[in-house]
């Protein structure tokens, strides 16, 4: 029941965007008959297909055509949300000049002057300035999405991260922490963007690769072939995996099993000691904030994560969301790895990617507690990235203070 509601909010929300397109796009041009019902039909089933591929996926209908539904529907969805944003920061702008106006006349008045007769306003040229303005918009929403869309498929960068430790020993100097999250595989991420993934971490000669949770979108056994490459990633002392909140909406438990299958040491609120020379790295991973939601045993708890753990020279914690972060103060780790936020991926999203969170990406202090938050390797819905490139993080220890 929960679901059912949770679907028709976002379904009535999504679709009063596309109305306040057809409202303020298709409306205003005043087409001829068939031309305005193929508009408001293109606009509908712009909507439609989004939903069409979802129902796909809850039903687990397999179909030879469903990862072109799947493409289809995602960029049409990016397409519109972008359109829906500069239709809105154009009428924002139209509305601000109107008050302004407004203002003004109300100040001129009171100070006694008077200005000459108003000229009318050319209708035709008011129609043309609009229709203008709207073909600029839909320009410029599908200039955007071709490079959101280019943005998103393109190889993740490998951003360079380094965590000054105080006291940090001699051996543990240059330890390399690769970190992959986010990746999202299913729905327009296959087996050929893993495979990319793959080869990219094995060339960072990582002594440990982190995943910070959101393996994949969907089943395990319908997407078992596109996360098969992750079996080949190489680490000198391990790799690590963590639940994101995604895990949890497939199905925690069978993922938590093909982690394990591509070999991935799960940690499920639970510790690891890494010894490099006579240095110490106590690794912890706690299962996602929403996990006690789905699965009672994944209640995140930091503090079990590290119940009977030895003593080491550095403390890290893999949390998939930042605002775990609210939670490990008592355990006292040097640094927190996350992800979760796709360093908001695109305008608007950004917005909603804030809530909730100490930080949507890059590095961070909290009182004692580095904490850094991965703008994600994969993506999530519309296949777009603005600002926020994907990224394979390569986080390196170092004792030297940094600026």
């Amino acid at each position: 029941m929960f679901y059912i509601l949770w679907f028709i909010v976002a379904f009535a929300i999504v679709g009063s965007g596309y109305a306040y397109v057809g409202w303020r796009l298709i409306a205003p041009v005043h087409l001829a008959p068939p031309w305005n019902w193929i508009s408001w039909g293109a606009l509908a089933l712009m909507l439609v297909l989004p939903v069409a591929a979802m129902l796909l996926e809850v039903n687990r209908v397999g179909a030879p055509w469903k990862r072109e539904l799947e493409w289809a529907a995602y960029v049409s969805l990016g397409f519109v949300s972008l359109l829906i944003t500069l239709l809105i920061l154009r009428d924002a702008v139209w509305l601000a000049g109107i008050v302004l106006r407004k203002v003004a006349a109300v100040v001129a008045g009171a100070g006694g002057r008077t200005g000459g007769p108003a000229a009318g306003v050319d209708p035709t040229r008011r129609e043309a300035l609009i229709q203008s303005v709207n073909l600029a918009l839909l320009a410029a929403a599908g200039a955007l999405g071709a490079y959101g869309v280019f943005e998103a498929r393109r190889r993740p960068s490998t951003p360079a991260v380094e965590i000054p430790i105080d006291g940090l020993p001699p051996a543990l100097e240059g330890f390399r922490i690769v970190q992959i999250t986010d990746l999202h595989a299913g729905l327009t991420i296959g087996r050929p963007f893993v495979e990319t993934v793959v080869e990219m971490v094995n060339a960072l000669d990582a002594d440990i690769v982190a995943f910070t949770g959101d393996m994949a979108d969907g089943k395990v056994t319908d997407l078992r072939a596109d996360v098969e490459p992750l079996s080949r990633i190489r680490a000198r002392s391990g790799k690590y995996f963590i639940t994101g909140n995604h895990e949890y909406y497939s199905g925690a438990l069978p993922w938590v099993e093909e982690a394990r299958r591509l070999g991935f040491d799960v940690l499920l609120n639970e510790h690891r000691l890494v010894t490099r020379g006579t240095g110490t790295i106590l690794f912890a991973g706690v299962t996602d904030v929403s996990g006690g939601q789905f699965v009672r045993e994944h209640r995140c708890d930091p503090q079990k994560a590290v119940a009977g753990a030895p003593a080491s020279d550095v403390r890290i914690l893999l949390a998939h969301q930042p605002r775990t972060l609210y939670h490990v103060a008592q355990p006292g780790f040097h640094l927190q790895i996350s992800g979760h936020t796709h360093g908001g991926q695109f305008f608007p999203w950004n917005l909603l990617a804030t809530v909730g969170q100490p930080s949507i990406r890059g590095l961070r202090r909290f009182q004692d507690t580095w904490l850094y938050v991965s703008k994600g390797t994969g993506y999530w819905g519309p296949p777009l990235r603005i600002g926020a490139r994907s990224e394979i993080a390569v986080i390196t220890l170092t004792g030297r203070k940094t600026a």
